[in-house]
């Protein structure tokens, strides 16, 4: 089985845990088990000197901090192009009439980009088809290089991927901190046998980051 890789009985008995907790949630009685611990997020301007190039938004969805780490680092790296960035969450629903291009970023929970990411592009989709679009997905499953591995990672955006006219995009292995879960979130990890470790490639990050929008942004 590729490095990673989810398997069948895993899912469902992770997909089991997901729906009990849903019907307790219904009830009134699941709202703390499903409830993150309260992280820091990040919001920030970068390169606020560069008042006289193309501005650029970096917006991410994120439930344990990781994404937005990425994030922030990805907007650094687009300031030292030149370009003014700003970094935020999506739950700020930023507007999209005062930049150039945006950055979207999400976490991954149950093989699927986050809703309310996808519900960001649903509504913006219109604006979005007039300015270049970048992705970037953060994830710590199906993290080999087989054929598999990438098709899995290719249907996180299943959702994404239609909505949109042209894009770049990038994938990104994250950070798994079981302390930032909720109670569901933990013990899904568990089901599928995930661990406390940082895999993030910081280079790899900010290499994207140095050359993404290279035709557009030139």
């Amino acid at each position: 089985m590729p490095k990673n890789k989810i398997s069948r009985r895993d899912f469902l008995k992770a997909a089991g845990i997901t729906a009990a907790a849903a019907a307790l949630t219904c009830s009134g009685l699941g709202y703390a088990a499903t409830r993150s611990p309260e992280i820091e997020i990040a919001k920030a301007t970068f390169g606020k000197e560069n008042t006289m190039n193309k501005r650029i938004l970096v917006t991410y969805a994120t439930r344990a901090g990781s994404t937005a780490e990425v994030a922030a680092a990805i907007g650094d790296s687009l300031s030292q192009r030149g370009f003014a960035v700003d970094v935020s969450s999506v739950k700020d629903n930023p507007q999209l009439k005062d930049y150039h291009s945006v950055v979207m970023g999400s976490a991954i929970r149950m093989g699927n980009w986050l809703p309310e990411m996808v519900d960001y592009i649903k509504a913006n989709q219109s604006a979005l088809k007039g300015i270049p679009v970048a992705l970037f997905t953060v994830y710590m499953q199906n993290t080999g290089e087989d054929e598999t591995s990438r098709s899995a990672r290719q249907g996180y955006l299943a959702a994404v991927h239609p909505l949109l006219n042209q894009f770049e995009e990038a994938f990104f292995i994250g950070k798994m901190d079981l302390s930032r879960l909720s109670f569901l979130d933990r013990m899904i990890a568990k089901m599928v046998k995930a661990k406390d470790e940082d895999l993030r490639d910081w280079d790899k990050i900010r290499d994207w980051a140095s050359t993404v929008f290279a035709s557009e942004l030139s």
